[in-house]
């Protein structure tokens, strides 16, 4: 029995190497584009990235035209700068569903998942700033003997 340890420095020899995080491969269509589908709140997104000049499109029409509150468009925009990836890509969405704050989240969180299967080595970058995550937080149901989700009705004594 000469394979039994005598002390713990002989143990720590015996320790194999961790296996390496699985390599992520880049997942393109036959057109040269990546696709993600991004969800927030009740809204849908079908996203397509491709190489191009930084044009976004969302349902048919420019994003200056369809998002016109600046928050929204910068809300698009914060994956593509975290991967420092400004005028490299054209992103064109469809959306639906839920309202216009909700439609831009969902437009950012599949634009983010879209980037991975583009470029795989951008996942932690992406990940770190949170992009990747699906915020679930949606709106809580209506309970009968309340006017709303919680609200009660107007107490009156008399």
């Amino acid at each position: 029995m000469s394979d039994t340890m005598q002390s713990l420095d002989q143990l720590s020899s015996l320790k194999t190497a961790a296996p390496d995080a699985p390599k992520r491969e880049k997942k393109v269509d036959k057109f040269g584009r990546a696709y993600a589908t991004g969800k927030r709140k009740d809204a849908v997104a079908r996203v397509w990235i491709k190489p191009g000049s930084g044009k976004i499109q969302v349902n048919t029409r420019d994003v200056e035209v369809y998002f016109a509150r600046p928050v929204l468009r910068m809300l698009l925009q914060q994956p593509i700068v975290a991967a420092a990836r400004q005028g490299q890509y054209d992103v064109i969405a469809t959306v639906a569903g839920g309202g216009l704050s909700g439609q831009a989240g969902a437009v950012r969180h599949g634009i983010s998942k879209a980037l991975t299967y583009f470029e795989p080595d951008l996942r932690s970058v992406l990940k770190k700033g949170g992009f990747l995550t699906r915020d679930s937080r949606v709106v809580e149901r209506k309970k009968y003997g309340k006017a709303k989700a919680r609200r009660s009705f107007q107490f009156s004594k008399r």
